[in-house]
């Protein structure tokens, strides 16, 4: 038998087990507990790889007792979990329970909703953040920076893909288009690659080798397409992006987990119409590391960038250093992740004021109560 506590030769190696996962796991090791990988969440239930003597299998778990209520802190992924396989459900064909979830390395959050003060994780502990952006439509630079924002956030390396590069036309078109995507995210690498012609697969492929990946972009983006090249066989069904407006259907409906060939794992997600900012101040500061870096350079430490005297961004700006549409998607972005960060502390306030008042009704409670038991001599 193996150790579950270490993870030399461990079998679950090549779904991202290593030393610091054993070493967080190991309060749960005397249980008897195991390790498991979630590869796909659905109502309540998850999908988890655990061992299986020298090998694995695939078991089926329910997630009330970590169902916290916390949309953050939900079971997601790419998380690796505490699982009970001692007490599963004949009858529901559930194999157990997840008992805890072990501490996130990184995980990629948006905004569950702009009218909500929510988080979502799409996924977690993730290595590379691969966010997919198609070339058979005009470069949204705008959203590159979002997604980019984010993957910085998150703790993963971003990486952006520029698929059906084969519908761009020439290659001379589409390394203009690489160019433009490198310099909506600076320090990230671009890649082009098309899954009907093979072009940049295995480039990309061996950049994922031997980590955990999450593939993200909006429908139509080809990601469940790109999927499939990577992993090798067909692992999503693939849908035509409809004519009328160009975007894409929800081919993938879930988020799951598929190992790759030259080793490691990819997330597929479902397309993302909307990503909305997530306390990403840090994230928004490395994407826009050149406005940051201009910045320094001007007159007032506050300066808004706006109509400020000495302001070296505008400078930058007047003189072509730096593209208007740039700092606009700056300024978007930033405001945008403010208002979320407002919202969030608001709620926590209301929250722990909301906990205040229940403890101070439950102290009011039992000092009446140890009042009434002395009025009428009880001890």
């Amino acid at each position: 038998m193996f150790d579950l506590t270490s993870s030399a030769a461990h079998p679950l190696s090549a779904l991202g087990w290593d030393d610091g996962f054993a070493e967080s796991f190991t309060p749960f090791a005397g249980q008897g507990f195991v390790p498991g990988r979630i590869v796909r969440v659905d109502r309540g239930r998850v999908d988890a790889v655990v061992p299986d003597g020298d090998g694995v299998r695939t078991v089926l778990a329910d997630t009330a007792l970590v169902a916290t209520g916390d949309p953050m802190r939900v079971p997601c992924t790419g998380d690796w979990a505490v699982l009970d396989l001692a007490n599963g459900r004949v009858g529901d064909h559930v194999d157990g329970v997840v008992r805890a979830l072990l501490p996130r390395r990184t995980s990629f959050v948006r905004s569950a909703s702009s009218k909500r003060s929510e988080g979502q994780v799409l996924a977690a502990n993730v290595d590379h953040a691969v966010i997919a952006v198609s070339l058979a439509e005009p470069l949204d630079l705008g959203r590159i920076e979002r997604f980019v924002s984010l993957a910085w956030e998150s703790g993963a390396q971003p990486l952006v893909t520029l698929t059906k590069a084969d519908l761009a036309g020439e290659p001379g078109v589409w390394e203009h288009l690489v160019a433009d995507a490198a310099a909506a995210a600076p320090g990230v690498e671009v890649l082009a690659v098309s899954s009907a012609t093979g072009a940049g697969i295995d480039a990309l492929g061996a950049v994922l080798a031997g980590g955990t990946s999450v593939l993200l972009g909006r429908s139509g983006a080809g990601k469940s397409t790109l999927a499939n090249a990577l992993v090798g066989e067909c692992v999503q069904v693939v849908q035509e992006v409809r004519d009328r407006d160009g975007k894409g259907r929800h081919t993938t409906t879930t988020r799951d987990l598929h190992p790759l060939p030259g080793g490691g794992v990819l997330i597929d997600t479902p397309g993302l119409r909307g990503v909305g900012m997530w306390d990403a101040e840090s994230g928004l500061a490395r994407t826009f590391s050149d406005v940051e870096g201009l910045a320094e350079g001007c007159r007032f430490h506050d300066c808004a960038h706006e109509s400020e005297p000495g302001c070296a961004v505008q400078e930058a700006v007047a003189g072509g250093e730096l593209p208007e549409r740039r700092l606009e998607s700056y300024r978007k972005l930033l405001r945008e992740n403010q208002r979320i960060v407002a919202k969030t502390d608001a709620r926590l306030r209301a929250e722990l004021r909301r906990d205040w008042k229940q403890k101070q009704a439950l102290g009011r409670h039992m000092m009446e109560r140890k009042r009434g038991e002395r009025g009428t001599g009880r001890r």
